[in-house]
């Protein structure tokens, strides 16, 4: 697998942002139910797969990949009690050649980021869903891959990552954009560690920030 940069500073989730992609009648930055961490539900992989055998049903090869990503993919790690999914498709910004497809089974568009690797992201019926829509190659997507895989192999790092939600839904439950800045410092050492460095020139790790989907 290719090994993006650390994510750029310039696409820090802040309620500006969250505003700007959202789409249709939806929450911004505040959520409709205070930040909780749950304690990791088997449930959620079989959530998972049966999306994904519904999706790749919908969408046939148009469906590059459908990847479970986020904590609910990490075996032993609590969680918001949410499943977030990847799926690649040739073209994120050809919206018809997906979304009318995906509709039928309750997904609806809530967020359009055309500047950030052409990202929508639409929920399901009751919202218990992510549906992170990104193209072929997206550092963003294969930053979701290795930070899941590197959690569920490295217990220690799991345990770090799990205390800094812990207390960012304590200290920020209702703001999503403060609850995913609290927890930059311990993503960003993960991602580190897992082997991504600053884009080439770029020496101000410091200043860098992940986006949404973590």
């Amino acid at each position: 697998m290719r090994v993006p940069p650390l994510p750029d500073p310039a696409n820090q989730l802040s309620r500006e942002r969250i505003a700007a992609g959202a789409v249709g009648d939806r929450s911004v930055d505040v959520p409709a139910a205070a930040i909780t961490m749950t304690p990791y539900d088997p449930a959620w992989p079989s959530l998972f797969a049966r999306e994904r055998v519904r999706i790749r049903a919908a969408l046939g090869a148009h469906a590059i990949a459908v990847e479970h990503v986020g904590s609910t993919a990490v075996p032993g790690l609590a969680a918001k009690n949410r499943v977030d999914i990847d799926l690649i498709v040739p073209d994120p910004a050809d919206e018809p050649a997906y979304l009318p497809v995906l509709e039928p089974l309750g997904y609806v568009l809530r967020t359009r980021e055309p500047a950030w690797y052409q990202h929508r992201c639409c929920w399901n019926d009751g919202h218990t869903v992510n549906l992170h829509v990104f193209g072929p190659d997206c550092d963003e997507h294969l930053r979701h891959l290795i930070f899941r895989d590197w959690l569920r192999s490295h217990p220690d790092d799991r345990a770090t990552y799990q205390a800094a939600k812990r207390r960012a839904a304590a200290d920020q439950p209702w703001s999503v954009s403060a609850y995913n800045a609290r927890k930059v410092t311990a993503i960003l050492d993960i991602l580190h560690k897992a082997g991504l460095r600053p884009p080439r020139g770029d020496d101000q790790e410091a200043n860098l920030r992940p986006s949404p989907g973590w």
